[in-house]
């Protein structure tokens, strides 16, 4: 028995050339193609966890899926090979110093590609947004449609899809309307002439508000007056609705509610006006020219 593990140590002993002045032998090249082989295998278990960490984060895209879980791939294949390399003793400090230099041109070409990728990566493991989120980025109001290892899909108001990329929505200050709850507040200024019962006016505006079928029950209504403009006495009405993507139809209903309430109670909504006076001079002159 000593004799064969003696016979089957030579031979996997046995050189087969020199790189760079080291002996290769089998044992060499047998642990190289196990390094290279668990590196295929780590590859595989990483890429299966990382395709389940995204699609539990919402990310449903599997172009995205498909890029991201190759660029992972490629790098540990990458860092395998290496050490693969060097366990055949092959010296790697020039290649890197020559890959040193390659990559940082790669890097400078690629960096705002990066930035996103990592910008995605953030937004995916803090989940402060999420597919269907309504949010105002760059004064828009946009919908989420869908989170991209690069870049978000979002629909606007107006039915246009946008393409954001992920550093924007990290880097920028902006509003998540549904971070926490959907509660969304409704403003509509109205003015209202300087003869009118101001008490009224504010009875009117809180009864016109509260009485709406499609306000949020939970939270009350409230009403200011928020300045005396030059020509009207300016009121703010406010209610909270559960919808932040329907703003623009329930903002048109509640200045219609408004109208309609003043109307029926008789108070004038205000609108410019201008008065203008003549000095008697021109008075008299506009009256001999219509005279003549």
């Amino acid at each position: 028995m000593s004799d064969i593990f003696q016979l089957v140590r030579e031979v996997l002993q046995y050189r087969l050339f020199e790189i760079s002045g080291t002996a290769v032998n089998l044992m060499t090249l047998l642990t190289f193609a196990l390094i290279i082989a668990f590196t295929f295998l780590i590859s595989h278990l990483l890429q299966k966890a990382l395709y389940r960490f995204f699609r539990t984060r919402g990310v449903k895209d599997e172009a995205s899926l498909g890029v991201t879980t190759r660029l992972l791939h490629y790098l540990i294949l990458a860092i395998g090979l290496g050490v693969g390399i060097h366990t055949l003793g092959i010296n790697l400090t020039a290649l890197f110093a020559a890959g040193a230099i390659f990559a940082v041109g790669i890097g400078f070409a690629m960096q705002n590609i990066a930035q996103n990728f990592v910008s995605g990566i953030i937004l995916l493991a803090e989940r402060t947004i999420k597919p269907s989120d309504i949010l105002e980025v760059e004064g828009r109001i946009v919908r989420v449609v869908r989170l991209g290892a690069r870049a978000t899909v979002a629909r606007t108001l107006d039915e246009e899809d946008l393409i954001i990329p992920n550093s924007i929505l990290v880097q920028s200050v902006l509003k998540n309307y549904t971070l926490r709850d959907a509660l969304y507040r409704l403003r509509a200024p109205v003015g209202v002439i300087y003869g009118s019962d101001m008490a009224l006016v504010r009875q009117v505006l809180e009864e016109t508000a509260r009485d709406l079928p499609w306000r949020a029950e939970d939270t009350d209504p409230v009403v200011f007056l928020t300045e005396f403009g030059d020509s009207s006495v300016n009121f703010e009405v406010s209610v909270w609705v559960d919808n932040p993507w329907q703003m623009r139809g329930l903002r048109s209903k509640l200045n219609e509610a408004i109208w309609w309430g003043l109307k029926g109670a008789g108070i004038t909504i205000a609108f410019p006006q201008l008065d203008v006076h003549f000095d008697p001079p021109v008075v008299e002159s506009l009256r001999t020219m219509s005279r003549s």
